[in-house]
Parts: C-alpha cells; structure tokens; sequence
C-alpha cells in the first residue's frame, strides 16, 4: 500500500527508524509534518529451497517501528520473527510493529475439543517480540479491546469506518449503511455517525467457511441505495447472501465498502453474482478495489507513539 512520512531520508530526524518489511517497500509520501520517522526498506532475499534472508540497517535507533501488512500472513510472521530480535540486537530499545491488517485475530475460542485458539496464542507471541502495535479495523468478536489480544504495552486500534463512511457519502450520497452480521454493528455505526447516514445490521448464522444464512433487518428497502459495509471480506458468501436478499427486497443498488479486502478464490464472482455492483475498499490490502488511503491516519498514529 502506498504509505506515509519521509520519502528523502537525508532530511529526516535519525531518532525514530520505520523499517517496512513490504514486498516493494512503501512508495509515496505523506504527511511529513506529523511525524518525525525515517524510512527504511528491509532487504529480503528467498533462497531457493523457500528460506527467507533479511537484512535490516546494520545500526538501528533506539525508537524502530517495523512496517508489515498480514495478509497471507504464515511467511510474513515468520519474516517478523526473524526481524523482531534482529532489531533489538541492532540497537532498537522500543519496537513496534505497524500491521495494517492483523491477522489470525478471528479464532478467539475453542468451538471444538483441542481446537487452538489462534488468536491468544499468535497475540502473545507478538506481546513477547514487540512493545507495542499499531493496527486497522482488528476482528475482535469476545475481546473488548485489542491489548486483551495481544496484551502489549501499547495497543493502537484505529479504525478505517469514519473514512469509508465519508467514500459512501460522497459516492452513493443518502444510501443506508447496511452490516451483514451483529460482529458489523461496530463499524456501520462508526461510519454512519461520521458521514451522517442511517444504518441497520443483519443476522447472520453461519454454519460453514461457505456456508451461510442472512436474515435481513425489518427495514423497506424498495427503491434505496444500500451499501454493506464491514471490516473485511474474504469469501464474500456472507455478503453475497445479503446481497441476494436486499435486490429481491427491490433495493435499487447494492454496492460494499471494506476495509480488509481479502477476497480469497471466487469472491468477487460470487458478489457480483448475487448483484453487487462497486466494491471500495482501504488499502490495507493491496487489491484493485483500494479506495481509501490509510497513509494519513498510520501517519498520525506513528507521530504519537510514546507520547
């Protein structure tokens, strides 16, 4: 994703290092006025039985934030592990890590004897490893907050709603806010407060990775602009479901705003099957539907770390 603060390093203040472990590295500027971080791209080199090589500034500031999307996320925390100790024995003193999208966040119980709870146990193998975290829109479900996650010093959840509320606004101006699940409430009510539009939740029973029912609210959708709205997106049969019912209901124009857009396989067919028509996301997740920077809200959160 294009990201934020210093493009040229020579003008940047030393003290505070952000070092992106991103396949191209970050790529655009920001705004350099908020924060005081020079960039920096981790050198990365897949020897040819998969093994990763990772090479890190060879002096590093005391204040190093470590710059990692985690999409597809098993090599890239192993990438993390790697690069979390490196950068204490490199001087760093604090470390943080900056993951836009975090994943493994949705597996907060055991639903099944011997089932691993995925998200206690990759949350405080990144509590041991970093100091604090920043992150996007994180899929907490039965944790309040995101430092019972991951039970770190300094715990940023910043949420892209309020932004994609504002795209909605300006793209499909009155259009009802629609979540396709109670876990949704959260985010449609944040993006509807700030762009001022009305919003209603589904009901959804999952019963499946692909198999899902949703229950529409009792609301009149004949002739609206309704755009479903939620934190992520992988399959899309939830939202292909909601979809569906909202076009039988006579809902004029279904589109989706996101903010993770994972969109594993078939996804988007399957949406667009259902009767979805634009699809904008932020970019937290490379994709072509990226629609919303977050290069402005990482910034200002990186400038107030530590405070």
């Amino acid at each position: 994703m294009p990201l934020l603060l210093c493009c040229d390093d020579e003008q940047a203040p030393a003290e505070r290092l952000l070092a992106a472990l991103q396949a191209q590295g970050p790529q655009g500027a920001g705004p350099t006025e908020q924060t005081a971080w020079r960039l920096a791209v981790i050198e990365r080199h897949r020897f040819p039985d998969g093994e990763w090589r990772l090479r890190l500034p060879p002096a590093l500031p005391a204040d190093v934030a470590l710059y990692r999307s985690l999409h597809q996320p098993n090599e890239k925390l192993v990438e993390l592990l790697l690069a979390a100790p490196a950068a204490r024995e490199l001087g760093a003193r604090r470390l943080w890590l900056v993951a836009p999208y975090l994943a493994y966040m949705r597996q907060d119980a055991a639903f099944t004897p011997g089932e691993v709870v995925s998200q206690r146990h990759v949350g405080r193998w990144l509590a041991a490893a970093f100091d604090g975290l920043v992150t996007v829109d994180p899929h907490l479900h039965r944790v309040a907050t995101l430092a019972e996650a991951v039970p770190v010093g300094q715990a940023h959840a910043l949420s892209a709603a309020p932004l994609l509320g504002a795209l909605v606004a300006q793209r499909r101006p009155g259009a009802l806010l629609l979540g396709p699940d109670e876990e949704s409430a959260q985010w449609v009510q944040q993006a509807a407060a700030a762009a001022g539009l009305p919003a209603a939740v589904c009901r959804k029973v999952r019963r499946g990775d692909r198999d899902v029912e949703v229950q529409l609210p009792a609301l009149d959708v004949r002739g609206r602009a309704v755009v479903i709205l939620d934190d992520m997106a992988s399959t899309g049969r939830t939202v292909a479901q909601a979809a569906a019912a909202l076009r039988a209901a006579g809902a004029t124009s279904v589109d989706v705003a996101v903010t993770h857009a994972l969109f594993s396989g078939d996804a988007l067919a399957v949406m667009q099957a259902a009767g979805v028509g634009a699809v904008w996301s932020t970019d937290s997740v490379p994709h072509a539907s990226n629609a919303v920077a977050l290069a402005p809200l990482l910034a200002k959160a990186l400038g107030d770390l530590g405070r």
